[in-house]
């Protein structure tokens, strides 16, 4: 089965829940994967594939949890990893998922490639973000084979 590793920008929490709740579709899978609230390169498997799951701060600004992250994936390059989006954000806000889109951005730079569209929840809508983070996980799943 397929590794992952879920990587976690949060401020107040529920992108955390999505990243349990993204977990818990994994391990039902029979794949593995690791959550990474405080994100380091030297902890991330580079063949993994990436979730990356990040909230938006402030007037577009990642996390403090996950912003040095993004400064270590500016010295390096990702041509093996895969990855995948979800950003949580509040549609009220012109910033709305700008944490996600940075971080979307930053990434390709890398040479990594990312497996589908990237998923922008708002909060506003979707009260409980993890269903729809769910949802879009299973569609992952849906249309790719994973030995």
């Amino acid at each position: 089965m397929a590794k992952f590793e879920i990587i976690v920008g949060s401020v107040l929490g529920a992108t955390e829940y999505v990243a349990d709740a993204v977990q818990e579709v994994l391990t039902e899978k029979q794949h593995t994967s690791n959550i990474h609230l405080t994100p380091k390169l030297s902890e991330l498997d580079e063949n993994a594939t990436w979730i990356i799951c990040t909230s938006t701060h402030g007037a577009g600004d990642l996390p403090d949890n996950i912003e040095p992250f993004s400064k270590e994936l500016l010295v390096k390059q990702f041509p093996n990893t895969n990855f995948i989006i979800i950003g949580l954000g509040d549609s009220s806000y012109d910033t709305f998922c700008y944490g996600a889109i940075k971080l979307e951005t930053l990434m390709s730079t890398t040479g990594a490639k990312i497996l589908m569209p990237a998923i922008h929840i708002d909060v506003l809508n979707h009260p409980i973000p993890e269903n729809v983070a769910v949802e879009h996980i299973e569609t992952y799943f849906k249309n790719v084979t994973i030995d």
